[in-house]
């Protein structure tokens, strides 16, 4: 299947990451290339890109997007977890930005064989890397009902939770459910008529849950953002495109707080925590998609995006 992504925002983050000539950008989220080509054509041929992504069909469709660039751009089959030592090996000297693009990709939700979708029949899989044994198998089918409900109530906020949990634990006591199928016949049947025909798709929310669950997106994404602001050069520019509620919550609170001077508590008459503000924020709301990106692209609806510049 051939790889296709539209990357989201495109005009905003070329403006606010500001790439220039021969600076060093890193993207923690390659996936086609799509903010990468445009990050290379801005840091001219003295530029250099590092590109970074989980998913190996993702950086075999990049590497070809991107050919034209040769050696300007390092590809590096990995976690953005692992920044800090990505960092430490390709740009020790530091970078002048860093993007990332949180979530599944076009691609990804379009191939019916990863499992990402719930409009499509496919193994139960939504593993981004695909070298990983844990899939979405692993959590439909062994999971207790109780660690199901938390993780679709959580990560899915999805009213429903409790309810779902029962009906998947039910029907895989017949046998284990196998495919995306299957389990939106059993989420479809845990939640009630009325409450199914009222807003998006009633499987939704739980396949958010279960793929961020799988692929551990809401674990490394704060200590990930400590150890880009940690690899930036001074003036840096760090950018995060969220897709749902919880993530955008985790960059929001995070970049307040590199940007904070003080975080003593109200009552405390003088300072006493001896903080300092690391980053100058660069979008005071979040950066949302316009109506022409909306028309042409419909997922870019729930793409957020802020970003911070180094200052100390």
């Amino acid at each position: 299947m051939e790889f296709a992504h539209i990357p989201v925002l495109y005009r905003e983050i070329m403006e606010i990451m500001a790439p220039k000539e021969g600076e060093v950008f890193v993207d923690c989220t390659l996936g086609g290339g799509g903010h990468s080509r445009g990050f290379l054509e801005r840091l001219g041929p003295a530029g250099r890109l590092i590109g970074i992504d989980q998913d190996e069909e993702a950086l075999a469709a990049a590497k070809k997007n991107l050919a034209c660039f040769g050696d300007q751009v390092t590809y590096v089959h990995s976690n953005y977890e692992n920044l800090a030592e990505i960092l430490h090996e390709y740009a020790p000297e530091g970078v002048d930005g860093i993007l990332f693009d949180i979530g599944v990709s076009s691609h990804q939700l379009d191939d019916p064989a990863r499992g990402f979708s719930y409009m499509q029949d496919a193994p139960l899989d939504m593993r981004m890397d695909q070298t990983r044994d844990f899939s979405a198998w692993d959590v439909v089918n062994t999971y207790s009902e109780s660690e199901l409900a938390r993780i679709i109530r959580e990560y899915g906020e999805e009213n429903w939770a409790k309810r779902i949990a029962q009906f998947i634990v039910e029907r895989r006591k017949i046998k284990p459910l196998e495919t995306t199928g299957e389990l939106v016949e059993a989420i479809k049947a845990a939640i009630p008529k009325k409450a199914r025909q009222e807003g998006s798709h009633p499987a939704k929310r739980t396949f958010q849950a279960i793929r961020i669950e799988v692929n551990g997106e809401l674990d490394v994404l704060e200590k990930t953002i400590e150890q880009a602001k940690d690899g930036l050069r001074l003036g840096g520019r760090l950018g995060i495109i969220s897709f749902h509620s919880l993530e955008d919550r985790i960059v929001k609170e995070k970049f307040k707080y590199l940007a904070a001077s003080c975080v003593c508590p109200p009552e405390m008459p003088i300072c006493c925590c001896n903080k300092v503000s690391e980053v100058k924020i660069l979008t005071k709301k979040p950066v949302t998609a316009q109506e022409d990106e909306l028309a042409a692209n419909s997922r870019a609806k729930s793409a957020k995006f802020r970003a911070v510049e180094k200052i100390v």
